[in-house]
């Protein structure tokens, strides 16, 4: 069965995570705050405490991860978008993971040069969160889309 492990699993990251349970996966959702487990886990998610600016805390609970959504988008710390996804798709290419899912952002290109060189599968969503039911689509179709 598949695993996806949600970064950032915020309210949006909470909603994906209800619908790729629907779907079948196993979900795994990740956040820096140990008081957002009750939420994460109310989602049908199992919590995982890490910090993307921190990818020691992160690496861990990629094992037995099939696709990554990088859920930062709205978050304007430039190396989450940068030099901190740029290390998380050059890590997971060495592991069981296969693909990445990236919320449309400043690190758009990256994640679709990284596809490329890799030979892995990425996806990029670039609907706005603020459109909720068509943002949920896309999210959904990108993350068929890595596993197919």
């Amino acid at each position: 069965m598949a695993r996806a492990l949600i970064v950032g699993c915020g309210c949006r990251g909470q909603t994906l995570a209800r619908a790729l349970r629907d779907d079948g996966l196993v979900v795994r959702g990740t956040s820096r705050r140990p008081e957002a487990a009750g939420a994460v886990e109310a989602a049908g998610a199992e919590f995982a405490m890490a910090d993307p600016e921190r990818l020691a805390t992160l690496v861990p609970h990629l094992g037995g991860v099939t696709v990554v959504c990088w859920l930062l988008a709205p978050v304007d710390r430039p190396a989450l978008h940068g030099e901190r996804l740029r290390t998380v798709l050059e890590h997971i290419v060495d592991t069981p993971v296969r693909g990445l899912v990236y919320e449309g952002g400043p690190g758009a290109q990256l994640v679709r040069d990284a596809g490329e060189r890799r030979r892995m599968p990425v996806r990029v969503v670039a609907e706005p969160p603020a459109e909720h039911e068509r943002w949920l689509a896309a999210m959904r179709a990108a993350v068929a889309g890595v596993l197919a």
